[in-house]
């Protein structure tokens, strides 16, 4: 923790050298050539846990979600962490009556990362992105393909460069008391 009580962050950019983070989510990022910033945090226990250390609100986390549209199809969803994903909003921009989530391996063997790390970055299969319309002209961090690592972009340059469908996917998330 730093003076402040706020974790440590280490923020690596473009300008990084031999210390630079490297994933292919990163190494993803950089070759895109959209502006971006890396940043390294521990492991974390929640996602308000994870903004913190990364220095942002919770809205502006991402929440990625592979999503099984039928066997062999799957899309990635992209959520503000205040929101919650919406299965019936989804279903009906799919046009199908049934979505679900793979299992843990499944969604490896299609994106390349592990639950938790999972993002468009970088993914060895290229799939159709559906974005929340809350991620439009906003500065956001979604994963970087590793614990503890994020990549922090403009949603618009997310959305351009996977041509992400745009979308009110998500609902206000309710605490329970």
């Amino acid at each position: 923790m730093d003076s402040s009580g706020a974790p440590d962050r280490d923020d690596t950019d473009e300008r990084s050298d031999s210390d630079a983070i490297r994933t292919p989510a990163v190494d993803a990022v950089r070759e895109a050539g959209i502006e971006h910033t890396v940043t390294r945090h521990g492991r974390v226990a929640s996602l308000e846990e994870a903004a913190a250390a990364r220095g942002i609100e919770p809205r502006d986390l991402i929440k990625t979600l592979v999503v099984r549209r039928s066997e062999d199809e799957h899309v990635f969803v992209l959520v503000p962490g205040n929101r919650t994903f919406s299965w019936a909003k989804v279903r009906a921009l799919l046009g199908t009556n049934r979505i679900s989530m793979p299992d843990a391996d499944t969604a490896r063997a299609v994106t390349g990362y592990e639950r938790g790390t999972i993002t468009p970055f970088g993914s060895v299969t290229r799939l159709p992105v559906i974005a929340d319309t809350h991620l439009v002209g906003r500065r956001i961090s979604i994963g970087g393909g590793a614990h503890g690592v994020g990549l922090t972009v403009q949603g618009d340059d997310v959305i351009r460069l996977f041509d992400a469908t745009v979308a009110d996917i998500s609902d206000e998330e309710t605490r329970r008391p």
